[in-house]
């Protein structure tokens, strides 16, 4: 009798545990290198992934086991990865300016880009909940996901740094500009410009096209008029067009500044000019 409490003592701090411990330690373990394998990362301190993966329903229902929720990692892990993103953004992209920078990460890094990435990685599965967010679907819950995909690139950094973050990082979402730009319509936007003056006429032409029929890269010029005003390139004929608007928007925008430039220096010296006439007629 005494043996069979004790194991029913044992079986009951197990299904404590939730779902993805609930058939004993080796489960665990195995889902665990299951997301390092989709990591394509090997902690040396696991214990950072565990804090990571632990949501404080969980830590607040095993307080005797002073366990640490995600709450820090992913405080943490916001900054990593916006440092991160915005670096490569920059990088990127020399000729946007801030405001296109800010709204295309905003794009990257928002809690749905968040909750697809922890879709992939199937981080619900390894997660450890209370019972009432498991009762509640806590583990396909959108902001819970996001929130464990910030601690899990913190526990990354910290474990091994920021080359090894960024090259999770890079890997696992920023590898999504291409779909978050298209969201953005530069052509619509270019179209919309040109069409402030009548009798503007913008084609798109293919100009150049490279690669293997399963990657290939196209070449396209934007022309206003007959008159190039924007390159670009891209791996479908639809993302090269886009580029190509992006280009031409952003050279007017160049031009745009050149002539307010020039316009405040002609501005300046003519002011110049009129105290000088000024002070040659009192003297």
């Amino acid at each position: 009798r005494g043996r069979r409490g004790q194991l029913h003592r044992v079986q009951s701090k197990i299904r404590d545990r939730g779902p993805a411990s609930a058939a004993g330690l080796p489960f665990r373990v195995s889902a665990m290198q299951e997301l390092e394998k989709k990591l394509n990362y090997t902690f040396r301190n696991h214990a950072l992934l565990e804090e990571a993966l632990c949501h404080s329903s969980y830590a607040n229902e095993h307080r005797t086991e002073r366990l640490s929720s995600n709450e820090r990692l992913e405080f943490l892990g916001d900054s990593v990865l916006g440092f991160v993103s915005a670096e490569f953004l920059f990088k990127r992209y020399g000729e946007l300016p801030e405001g296109d920078l800010t709204r295309i990460r905003a794009a990257l890094v928002c809690e749905q880009s968040l909750y697809e990435v922890a879709r992939e990685l199937e981080l619900g599965s390894c997660l450890k909940l209370g019972r009432g967010e498991e009762a509640g679907g806590g583990r396909e819950r959108q902001s819970i996901l996001a929130d464990a995909v910030e601690a899990v690139l913190a526990a990354v950094y910290l474990d091994g740094g920021i080359e090894a973050a960024r090259t999770l990082i890079e890997r696992i979402l920023l590898r999504q500009i291409p779909a978050v730009e298209e969201r953005r319509d530069y052509k619509t936007t270019l179209q919309e410009v040109v069409q402030r003056r009548n009798g503007q006429v913008l084609t798109y032409h293919m100009v150049d096209q490279r690669g293997p029929d399963h990657n290939k890269t196209f070449l396209f010029e934007v022309r206003l008029n007959d008159a190039v005003i924007g390159r670009g390139e891209g791996h479908s004929k639809k993302e090269a067009e886009q580029a190509a608007a992006r280009d031409a928007l952003a050279l007017r925008l160049r031009r745009e500044l050149r002539s307010e430039e020039l316009r405040l220096l002609y501005v300046a010296m003519t002011r110049a000019e009129h105290k000088l006439i000024l002070f040659s007629a009192v003297n």
